[in-house]
């Protein structure tokens, strides 16, 4: 039982006089002049309201810090603060303070006032609850503080920022999907394509850059600034030349090893590395061409005809494998292993080479970022607009004009490869994720920390800084591809409960293989950072395990050995959350 201050003070001072009922005494000998004294205390009302000192937060800012909370209460003391977010956005810190979780920001684009109901309980147990709003404050994007771009400080007039070659290849692997995607039965007919044909064009496009450069690129919009490959980029953006193995100056593993690459089995007669399976990928594709040239009806296991031809019998997406082994074996090992690990040891004190307005640190910290992929304004759009789902009509297709020239400049205003994962799994997310604010923000920080130490070398203490803001900034970036292979996994589980049947559609199975070619494609990327959470001490041998669980086909005859796969994808799954540290909630929900 607790007491108040006040019937605690009576209780002493009776005590202390003596006051008790022994001998008789009446009550008015008790020295009070005749005049009825009062000592019980006033009884315990609750709390009546609940104040925030500041009821605002910045947009994209991680972690920031709302207000301090007070209340209206008999007591200003005895006070306990606790909140009820459905969304898990919100902590309470310091007993009064309330401030956005770690990895959480908001975004004014997204939601201009959220809110978040408080309670407040005091000593004696009674309590009362408001809900409270939190505007969010819009931050205009300016240079160096919501928008990645930077001015030169080497005497030359306008920007620093160059990674024109990395969005070449994303490019390319634009261009591969859609060119794949198109390879129908009639498509192939009409056009009289053979696997010889379908797969020089892909080599062409993987391989040799001097071949392909001024081609027009198919899936750019109609107003973008560039038009063909060479318009990005003049010369020598080969996927090919940076794929892991093949651009072995900086890897942390010679991938050129047998036994080194991970997450697959069959290679047929391709190498056994991140390019050979690419090759291997090419030739499937082409095999099925010839099997329909020839004649022969593809099909499913329930006999439905396969008409997409990337699409093998046994339920592979090829067009979906090549594309997310791409953004995996080039995207992801260039960014992490190369541009933003060795990358970072370079000079920042002069220029790279002549004629260059940045220094060797500000392009190796660039190029890492080109690869993530993200617009220069990426922290202005909602999840939404970057997931391309809805949104302002400026911004609603996945890109935006924010110079406000009238075209779409695809090295600058065109959201690429992973940071559009991001945006789709912090959408998707039950309980708040923030992959996108917490990305964009390190790279935005660590940037500007170079930028503003050019000149010179950086202090032990700055390295120590700008390796913090890389950190932070791989690893949102490898949670948004974990989440999205978790989304993968709950799709095909959900596939393979009507592919169990035996009785499916043609639909039904190309939609099996294209979510397990998306889980298998993206769960093969963790093994090119070293920063993966797969080399974490006690996870070494998870990698092997979740791709023995994964298999290199989905499982689609006999509905015990179905069940049974169901299981070990459910199996890869807890995996996957005891790895990355998921929400529960979140894995089962994605």
């Amino acid at each position: 039982m607790i007491l108040k201050k006040t019937l605690l003070s009576t209780a002493i001072f009776a005590a202390t006089l003596g006051l008790t009922a022994c001998g008789g005494s009446d009550s008015n000998d008790n020295n009070n002049n005749g005049n009825d004294s009062d000592t019980t205390a006033p009884a315990n009302t609750a709390p009546s309201d609940i104040t925030l000192s500041a009821a605002v937060v910045n947009d994209d800012v991680i972690a920031g810090e709302v207000g301090t909370l007070s209340a209206t209460d008999d007591t200003d003391s005895g006070l306990t603060f606790t909140l009820a977010d459905d969304e898990d956005r919100f902590e309470i810190v310091n007993d009064t303070t309330l401030k956005l979780k770690s990895g959480i920001a908001l975004n004014f684009e997204q939601e201009a006032q959220v809110t978040v109901a408080i309670t407040v309980t005091d000593a004696g147990g009674l309590s009362f609850t408001k809900e409270l709003d939190v505007s969010v404050t819009d931050i205009e994007a300016v240079d160096g503080e919501n928008i990645y771009e930077f001015a030169s400080k080497l005497g030359s007039d306008g920007s620093s920022v160059s990674y024109t070659g990395q969005i070449a290849r994303h490019a390319l692997s634009a261009e591969i999907k859609h060119y794949v995607g198109q390879l129908t039965t009639e498509y192939v007919t009409n056009n009289s394509l053979t696997g010889d044909d379908v797969k020089a064009q892909l080599m062409a496009l993987w391989g040799d850059y001097e071949a392909v450069k001024d081609n027009t690129m198919s899936f750019v919009p109609a107003d973008s600034v560039q038009k063909s490959f060479a318009d990005i980029s003049s010369s020598g953006k080969e996927l090919s030349g940076k794929v892991a193995g093949e651009d072995a100056a900086k890897m942390y593993k010679d991938w050129l090893v047998d036994g080194t690459f991970l997450g697959w089995t069959d290679f047929g007669t391709q190498a056994k590395t991140p390019e050979g399976l690419i090759y291997y990928y090419f030739d499937l594709l082409a095999t099925n061409i010839d099997k329909h040239n020839s004649g022969e009806v593809l099909t499913d296991p329930a006999g439905n005809p396969i008409t997409n031809l990337y699409i093998t019998a046994q339920g592979l997406d090829l067009n979906q494998l090549i594309q997310k082994h791409t953004l995996g074996a080039v995207m992801f090992s260039q960014g992490t292993d190369d541009y933003l690990e060795q990358g970072l040891e370079t000079d920042n004190i002069t220029s790279q080479k002549d004629g260059t307005s940045y220094t060797a640190l500000e392009h190796q910290f660039d190029e890492g970022f080109g690869y993530f992929g993200a617009a220069r304004n990426y922290l202005e759009y909602s999840d939404d607009e970057i997931a391309a789902k809805d949104g302002r009509d400026e911004f609603k297709a996945g890109y935006n004009d924010y110079s406000s020239d009238g075209q779409i400049d695809l090295a600058s205003e065109y959201n690429w490869g992973n940071s559009t994962n991001a945006a789709k799994r912090d959408r998707g997310a039950e309980v708040r994720t923030d992959f996108t604010a917490a990305a964009m923000n390190a790279f935005i920080s660590g940037r500007k920390l170079i930028n503003e130490a050019v000149g010179t070398a950086l202090t032990d203490e700055q390295m120590t800084e700008l390796k913090g803001y890389r950190d932070d900034a791989v690893a949102n970036w490898e949670y948004a591809i974990a989440a999205t292979v978790v989304h993968y996994i709950n799709d095909t589980i959900a596939d393979l409960e009507t592919i169990s049947t035996g009785e499916y559609s043609a639909e039904d199975f190309a939609t099996l293989a294209k979510h397990y070619g998306e889980m298998k494609g993206f769960a093969l990327n963790f093994q090119f950072s070293p920063f993966s959470p797969f080399n974490a001490q006690g996870n070494e041998d998870k990698f092997a395990q979740l791709h023995t669980l994964f298999a290199d086909a989905p499982v689609l005859t006999d509905a015990d050995a179905i069940a049974q796969y169901k299981t070990d994808l459910e199996e890869a799954r807890e995996l996957m959350q005891q790895v990355y540290g998921f929400n529960a909630e979140n894995v089962s929900n994605w």
